[in-house]
């Protein structure tokens, strides 16, 4: 369920920040909407890159347009992804 994902991430991860409720993320007729515009450059204008894992990133800016995204292994404490978000900022 989405409460015990949100539980796990907290209790195994240290996770401090919102986590969205589970959703389908892969492509197919279940994908979720959001997802959808994330992965699919005719949508979103800028990348075709669908998660290959958990905690991929995908940055947005101000005019929710898509910016740049990161694999699951980049931390959210990288210098880069910092440096990206800071561009945007």
């Amino acid at each position: 369920t989405s409460a015990s994902a949100e539980e796990f991430c907290r209790n195994n991860y240290g996770v401090t920040f919102p986590i969205t409720e589970k959703i389908h993320v892969k492509k197919g007729e279940l994908q979720h909407e959001l997802f959808r515009f994330l992965t699919d450059k005719n949508l979103n204008g800028k990348i075709n890159r669908a998660p290959l894992w958990n905690f991929q990133k995908y940055l947005i800016d101000r005019n929710g347009h898509v910016a740049n995204y990161f694999m699951s292994i980049t931390k959210p404490s990288s210098a880069r992804l910092k440096r990206e978000i800071e561009k945007l900022l």
